[in-house]
């Protein structure tokens, strides 16, 4: 049964290939329902994969395979928090290396062009500090950084 409230991602042709990617890389994550297409449609033919239930992190999605009309922006991202170095190098690595590309402040971009932000909670705290010279320099740190070094920021935040 579909959730209330999905998430619905656009894909031309790869919806399968990249919710089976989500699946395989981030934890609670699964491919959950497959349906082909009854008829031809603009996009494909009958029997082709038409949309891919699935879940990343616990958060119903589905792929839609609706053409090459509409690409990911930034607009859209999911925002992972991570609990240390090990995690976050994993996951980074784990879309960068699989055709993706790395950007700035934790954020990356998969092979399918969805943006992904890669936010360590060390970050999210060390930005929030009381401190509000340490949260600055925190935040100086990262806004020089594509993935995001812990050690760096915790160093900054110190002084």
């Amino acid at each position: 049964m579909i959730s209330k409230n999905t998430v619905c991602l656009w894909f031309d042709g790869t919806a399968l290939d990249a919710a089976t990617f989500y699946a395989r890389t981030f934890p609670d994550s699964a491919v959950t329902a497959v349906h082909r297409a009854p008829g031809d449609y603009p996009a494909g033919k009958q029997g082709d994969v038409l949309t891919v239930e699935f879940t990343v992190m616990g958060i119903p999605c589905l792929g839609l395979n609706g053409g090459p009309a509409f690409q990911h922006t930034e607009a859209f991202s999911f925002q992972v928090a991570t609990d240390d170095q090990a995690e976050t190098d994993r996951l980074w690595n784990a879309i960068v290396s699989n055709g993706g590309q790395e950007s700035a402040c934790g954020w990356c971009r998969d092979k399918w062009g969805l943006s992904w932000q890669i936010t360590p909670r060390a970050l999210t705290a060390a930005i929030a500090d009381s401190d509000r010279a340490a949260a600055a320099r925190a935040f100086e740190a990262m806004m020089g950084m594509g993935k995001i070094d812990i050690a760096a920021i915790e160093a900054v935040r110190l002084g």
